[in-house]
């Protein structure tokens, strides 16, 4: 049967998505339910909360599998944060990282789940990749040591889906997001990513009149920007319609099936003109001063978006339209 015969998965999956309550989560949840997905007559879409399933604990998962018997699994729960973050508190990164994907992938195998998703990120990749960064990357070279603890996991994550695949036929496929930014982002002072870093300073700067903003780093790095919708209609669409084994899916250099695939915009922006736009779309006219004792991280990590684009999918929000709706929201949420 051919890909426009059918559909990787049906509105009759019980559909568990791991994390539902992150950024990633909430806009996946969002979207499948639009679709029809989580119509109870049908199937059922399961987000379980962290006090209903412990995914660090592997007892927790098997049991719960056991009970609720997903068919389609989607892991977005990882332990996530900025630079700081990352720098203290190695261990916690790359330990509950490890047990988080484990749990859930092994526990989807042992229960014979249909199709299975894992949200990597594109830190897997090495400090000084070749731009824009294509899958045959991964492991040719040393990680960026700001975040090397997360990309650790995130690499064993993507390793064990292929090794389960291989040798146990998990149909696991992972996505590859570039930088995110949305409704349900952290805006914690230290331990946020740079995008919420920014709508939270330039906000606040506003509201309290203030003259000046300080800014981690240079400012001269580039990053890409993708709306969490986004994310969430490609882990949708990926689910969907790409099937690693077809004849007609992307391949790699060698002409072997790929089981992860990038996911962004293709566009780039220094974190200097990302300030300036977030600053006049905030409307703040204060002076934006650089803290250049402060890390940058890798100075360029722009992700080749070619394949999935090749199977059908783009990113359809604009990084203005994005940081419109994002300060929007977020001014919202500081008068509640």
């Amino acid at each position: 049967m051919n890909k426009d015969q059918r559909k990787e998965i049906s509105i009759g999956d019980k559909i568990l998505i791991a994390g539902a309550t992150g950024m990633a989560g909430s806009a996946i949840n969002k979207i499948f339910r639009n679709a029809g997905y989580g119509d109870r007559k049908n199937g059922l879409i399961l987000t379980p909360t962290r006090n209903e399933l412990n995914f660090l604990d592997f007892n927790s998962v098997f049991q719960w599998f056991k009970e609720n018997k997903p068919t389609v699994v989607i892991i977005a729960a990882a332990k996530v944060g900025g630079i700081y973050a990352n720098a203290n508190m190695p261990a916690d990164f790359i330990l509950e990282n490890l047990k988080i994907q484990t749990n859930l992938i092994e526990n989807s195998s042992i229960f014979g789940v249909k199709r299975l998703l894992f949200l990597g990120s594109s830190c897997i990749y090495p400090k000084f990749a070749q731009q824009p960064i294509v899958e045959e990357e991964l492991l040719t070279g040393s990680l960026e040591s700001t975040n090397e603890w997360y990309a650790i996991a995130k690499i064993a994550g993507i390793k064990l889906c292929e090794a389960m695949r291989i040798q146990n036929g998990l149909d696991a496929i992972c996505l590859m997001p570039t930088n995110l930014y949305g409704p349900g982002d952290n805006y914690h002072p230290l331990n946020s990513h740079v995008f919420a870093s920014l709508i939270r300073k330039f906000s606040e700067a506003k509201i309290n009149n203030k003259e000046v903003v300080e800014c981690w780093g240079t400012g001269n790095v580039f990053r890409e920007f993708m709306h969490v919708d986004d994310l969430a209609s490609a882990v949708l669409f990926a689910l969907e319609n790409w099937d690693p084994n077809r004849s007609t899916s992307p391949r790699d250099k060698n002409g072997n099936p790929l089981i992860f695939l990038n996911v962004g915009t293709g566009k780039e922006i220094t974190i200097k003109n990302l300030a300036e736009k977030i600053a006049i779309k905030a409307k703040f006219k204060g002076q934006i001063i650089w803290d250049k004792t402060k890390p940058d991280g890798t100075y360029r990590k722009l992700l080749s978006i070619r394949r999935m684009q090749e199977l059908g999918w783009s990113a359809q929000i604009s990084l203005d339209d994005g940081i419109h709706e994002t300060l929007s929201q977020y001014s919202k949420d500081l008068k509640h």
